[in-house]
């Protein structure tokens, strides 16, 4: 090992559940949130076409599919939910608690 290089500066090995399945999840959420325009107007057209969306909504679809692909396919988009993904996992083993639980409010004393 090289001495000059410190734990905290070496990057991290992921497994391939981290690379394939855990940064990927959280990069299906930020790009959702990013399409948001797209997203809404996809789920407000399905709303309005009811059976028929297959059809009514191939346009919104389309642009929902582009603005989410753009984002898969952003090697810099993929670095900034790496590097959430390994500040979340360095939390949890310093705390033992799971993300979805250090978000929630804290109950408040009466």
């Amino acid at each position: 090992m090289d001495p000059s290089k410190t734990a905290s500066t070496e990057e991290p090995q992921l497994r391939h559940v981290e690379k394939d399945v855990l940064i990927p999840k959280i990069m299906r959420e930020k790009a959702k949130e990013r399409c948001a325009q797209h997203v809404d107007a996809f789920n407000l057209c399905c709303k309005d076409a009811g059976f028929f969306m297959v059809f009514k909504c191939q346009e919104q679809n389309a642009a929902l599919k582009e603005c989410l692909t753009q984002h898969y396919k952003d090697p810099a988009f993929f670095e900034e939910c790496k590097q959430e993904y390994l500040q979340e996992k360095r939390e949890y083993e310093q705390t033992g608690i799971p993300a979805k639980n250090r978000k929630q409010k804290l109950p408040t004393s009466m």
